[in-house]
């Protein structure tokens, strides 16, 4: 190919998939959350990955273990694990399943990083101001 005829694009200075996004205000029925002012994009299938594979290797196991006992290729399951593909909810349960982590508990672990890489904070308690509203409605 000409470079000429056919140039490069310019790549930025940032990270695919790393764009900055706006402050939200992120609240669901009495949750108290704050978020910070910058925050990174977050690839799910990267994160799911991290924690498939934290869980894995705490486990002492294998690709070659885990791939075989949730009956998918080793490669696929690399993949996975890097956040190259994208793990379909019947395979993120066979993986599971696999490694005897419960699928709860690996979202929740999802959930707790992502939470961390956009700055949010969720309390561990129930905030005060949601139980003055449910003592007022009980009134």
């Amino acid at each position: 190919m000409n470079n000429a005829t056919h140039p490069r694009p310019t790549r930025s200075s940032r990270p695919a998939g790393r764009a900055p996004m706006r402050a939200a205000s992120v609240a669901g029925p009495g949750a108290a959350v704050e978020t910070t002012s910058k925050q990174e994009t977050v690839l799910l299938r990267r994160e799911i990955g991290e924690v498939l594979r934290s869980v894995r290797q705490h486990q002492g196991r294998t690709l070659r273990e885990v791939s075989s006992q949730a009956r998918v290729s080793l490669g696929y399951l690399s993949e996975v694990e890097r956040g190259q593909k994208e793990a379909s909810s019947e395979l993120l349960a066979s993986i599971c399943q696999a490694l005897d982590a419960p699928l709860s508990a690996v979202l929740r672990e999802v959930s707790d990083r992502i939470a961390l890489t956009e700055g949010v904070v969720v309390p561990d308690t129930v905030p005060d101001e949601l139980i003055r509203q449910q003592g007022a409605a009980l009134r």
